[in-house]
């Protein structure tokens, strides 16, 4: 999702279209804190993100080193399928 505010400004069919209300297992990846994205996920997404100020190195040890891999996002996704 680009833009909260975008997103937010569309009218619920298109809301809907997009984060369906029937789906709950849902995970958000966020480079940058995760506050506001519970908005999106709800209460049994799983949301990925910085919970602590960032750090300075190559971006491919930063994204292992706050775990923005794959394998992160696939458990995370898990997770969410199984406390759907």
């Amino acid at each position: 999702m680009p833009s909260w505010e975008i997103f937010d400004r569309q009218d619920a069919d298109y809301k809907e279209s997009v984060l369906p209300s029937s789906v709950t297992a849902r995970v958000s990846v966020e480079m940058a804190a995760t506050f506001g994205w519970e908005h999106y996920v709800g209460l049994k997404g799983q949301k990925i993100g910085m919970h602590r100020f960032g750090a300075s190195a190559p971006l491919k040890d930063l994204l292992k080193f706050f775990n923005f891999t794959a394998d992160a996002v696939v458990a995370a996704a898990r997770k969410a399928m199984a406390e759907k």
